[in-house]
């Protein structure tokens, strides 16, 4: 019982956000009503994996940790920036997303919505491989400017803001890195600047990363100011954080990388299939 009761405890939020809440269960209701679109286990099971994570670390006493230890807190990002996001676009979920919106929804305000000019302009300008990356690994030396992260941990409105932003941010990123739908493009754009992109994003993570894991002062002194819920020297938690800032994260390109490599060559090998069977048949 006294474990159920911590557990319980634990998933409690330590500062509920109804904002959270009706993204993510509004997300998995319509997930969920719209699944006679798409059935594949594979794709929902990440689909759920990722919307879980986002939620966790958010909405549960998690968040509490992560404003009282600086390495919980670059885990936090590590999830809603680069995990979650990636997940969450390698399921696919658009189409059974808006499938299972309530009809009047996708009507008046889905549709017109995604059909909107300002949108489609807005998108074409931060999907541009360039601007996608450098808002990607911009945000997170954004976030850690020493003065801004002071501020920002200790102002609820600007930590949620930190906070979602990684998140939309993370899944615009990742979304343009796997969106295979521009006509007119060759296979070289599609795969092999994408991985490149991919590469060239990981380089600024490993510096600041290792920039803060190595640094001998305490650049972040909001943390001994609030209090650590752990016994860990402000040293020891720095270099934890600046370790996963800098190697879990640059990971994440190398796993992208591979995903997209892996996709190229089996387009590559049907499309050797496809024209060997043509040959047979002439």
């Amino acid at each position: 019982m006294e474990l159920l009761a911590k557990t319980l405890a634990f998933l409690a939020p330590d500062e509920f956000s109804p904002a959270v809440l009706v993204t993510c269960a509004g997300a998995a209701w319509f997930y969920h009503r719209g699944r006679r679109v798409e059935r594949a286990l594979y794709r929902a099971t990440l689909f759920w994996v990722g919307l879980l994570l986002i939620y966790g670390v958010l909405q549960t006493h998690y968040d509490f940790y992560a404003q009282h230890m600086f390495f919980l807190h670059r885990l936090q990002h590590l999830l809603l920036h680069h995990l979650a996001p990636l997940l969450i676009v390698l399921a696919q979920p658009g189409e059974r997303l808006r499938a299972g919106a309530p009809p009047l929804l996708r009507k008046h305000l889905i549709d017109p919505l995604l059909h909107s000019r300002l949108l489609h302009s807005t998108m074409t300008l931060i999907q541009q491989p360039v601007m996608a990356g450098v808002l990607f690994f911009g945000l997170i030396y954004f976030w850690l400017i020493p003065d801004l992260h002071f501020i920002a941990m200790l102002n609820l409105p600007l930590y949620n803001a930190m906070n979602w932003g990684m998140a939309i941010d993370g899944l615009l990123f990742w979304w343009m890195v796997f969106n295979m739908r521009r006509e007119g493009s060759s296979a070289a754009y599609h795969f092999g600047g994408r991985i490149l992109l991919l590469f060239l994003v990981m380089i600024p993570q490993i510096v600041i990363g290792a920039a803060i894991a190595l640094s001998g002062q305490e650049l972040f002194e909001v943390y001994a100011v609030c209090g650590r819920v752990w016994p860990l020297s402000a040293h020891v938690d720095q270099q934890l954080g600046g370790l996963i800032t800098w190697i879990p994260a640059a990971m994440m390109s190398v796993a992208g990388a591979l995903l997209l490599l892996q996709r190229w060559l089996r387009e590559q090998g049907l499309a050797t299939a496809g024209g060997a069977r043509c040959r047979e048949l002439t």
